[in-house]
């Protein structure tokens, strides 16, 4: 299961799996993240704003995660889209913010440990903005199997001084939503 769907179960669910049946569900604990100034390379470039954003999520079980860096590279009031589906295949999205993302994944990222990697990417620019189709990877070890599979979606701007992502949406692979030839990279 890739971070994206597990983040938008853990927000659907209100993190039921976590409380006996009879309890109310427990609320995720609030992570804080401190304001930082964002890193020259990772906001001067799309390619630069793109390695950060795997790199940020990306470590062993154990290694806590650069939120603070992760939210340098959004606009502020940024909502994650994590598509899935309901058990009759009808779509469902989970709208979250930063902070949702944060608080629902950390745990996991923290025990389990957590690898996303880009392995394609389509840009559309024209002027100030730029679309980003990234095609991902997942793992929960470096060098460990492919958990997931998918495509971020991004939408960014460039202000005259930096970029910004300004919305994410993904969608996981999944059996009847096989990731299109044209989404992969390239066979030698």
């Amino acid at each position: 299961m890739s971070r994206h769907i597990l983040a938008a179960g853990l927000i659907v669910a209100g993190f039921s799996f976590l409380a006996p049946a009879q309890e109310k569900p427990a609320e995720p604990r609030r992570i804080e993240v401190p304001a930082i100034a964002a890193r020259a390379e990772d906001v001067s470039s799309i390619d630069g704003i793109m390695k950060a954003f795997y790199d940020v999520i990306s470590g062993p079980a154990g290694q806590p995660r650069q939120w603070s860096r992760d939210r340098t590279l959004y606009i502020p009031d940024i909502r994650f889209v994590a598509m899935s589906e309901d058990k009759n295949g009808q779509p469902v999205s989970h709208i979250m913010s930063h902070q949702q993302y944060v608080d629902a994944t950390n745990a996991m990222f923290l025990q389990e440990g957590f690898y996303e990697s880009e392995i394609h990417r389509m840009t559309q620019k024209f002027g100030h903005i730029a679309h980003v189709f990234s095609t991902y990877e997942s793992r929960l070890k470096a060098d460990g199997p492919v958990i997931a599979r998918g495509i971020n979606s991004l939408e960014l701007f460039y202000d005259g001084k930096r970029w910004w992502v300004a919305s994410n949406t993904w969608d996981d692979e999944r059996s009847e939503n096989p990731l299109p030839a044209e989404y992969l990279p390239e066979k030698k």
